[in-house]
């Protein structure tokens, strides 16, 4: 299992410290999203990096879509790394979605686990009472019909709008080519999973420390629900970042390195 697991997730692990971080990329993206980051860590940390089933460079022939209908599918991939690996004590860093695939892994196994951080997360996207997560369904149903219709349409108008700062066209670029070049099939089933999921009960059963970095104007996760997560979530700290957009680990990397070894250290 070891090696097919490794394969399957194109596992690369690199940098010369003993502590391990686990770095989870989000939708859309790959491990190449944090290309922009990991050069501030590898002197001091092992880092591993690694693309779920289906994204970047995996092999897209293990992509099951009954076993990714549910984000718990994604962090079966998370803690098969971890075991493949043998590792423990580890920092977890996930983007967006990930946030909560890192959540839910840790719940299940909090043996794997010294420390979660989370960049952008959700615990949920739709609006529900009181409740504010950023979208109503109408509105991502609209957005799932024009992703089914024109996949590379949808990618080119919506990465750039996740990625915020248009002043800086390139970084909407970057994310558009990521996005572009995922498979347009799972890309379709796991924004569904991702936008219609609901962590907000599992945030309670965390029993390990976690740190949330918010970003300012953040379509896909705003203060409110950053503000959440912190609220429902025990040993969890937050940090306002002056980074807009939803990706700061492309947009604004040194101060999200800041924001990480001040946690983490």
């Amino acid at each position: 299992m070891q090696q097919s697991v490794l394969i399957r997730n194109n596992v690369n692990v690199i940098g010369k410290g003993n502590q391990v971080m686990l770095f989870a990329h989000g939708f859309g993206c790959d491990q190449n999203a944090w290309q922009f980051i990991i050069d501030g860590f590898t002197a001091d940390y092992k880092v591993v990096l690694f693309d779920y089933t289906g994204s970047g460079k995996s092999d897209i022939g293990q992509y099951d879509s009954n076993k990714y209908s549910k984000l718990d599918g994604y962090a079966q991939d998370v803690l098969e790394i971890c075991e493949a690996l043998a590792l423990t004590n580890v920092i977890f860093v996930g983007h967006s979605v990930s946030c909560m695939i890192g959540l839910l892994a840790a719940n299940q196994k909090p043996e794997y686990f010294s420390k979660l951080v989370f960049v952008g997360p959700s615990a949920r996207y739709l609006n529900e009472g009181d409740y504010f997560g950023g979208f109503e369904k109408a509105d991502l149903e609209n957005l799932f019909d024009f992703m089914d219709s024109n996949y590379l349409g949808w990618s080119s108008k919506m990465a750039p709008a996740i990625m915020g700062n248009p002043d800086r066209p390139a970084l909407g670029g970057f994310l558009t080519e990521s996005f572009c070049s995922t498979d347009p099939k799972v890309a379709r089933d796991f924004a569904r999973v991702t936008f219609f999921s609901d962590n907000r009960a599992d945030l309670s059963k965390l029993k390990i420390k976690s740190l949330t970095l918010q970003c300012a104007d953040d379509i896909i996760a705003p203060n409110s629900v950053g503000e959440f997560v912190y609220q429902h979530t025990p040993g969890n700290e937050i940090v306002f970042l002056e980074a807009t957009g939803h990706c700061p680990h492309i947009s604004e990397p040194e101060e999200t390195i800041r924001a990480i070894k001040t946690f983490i250290t």
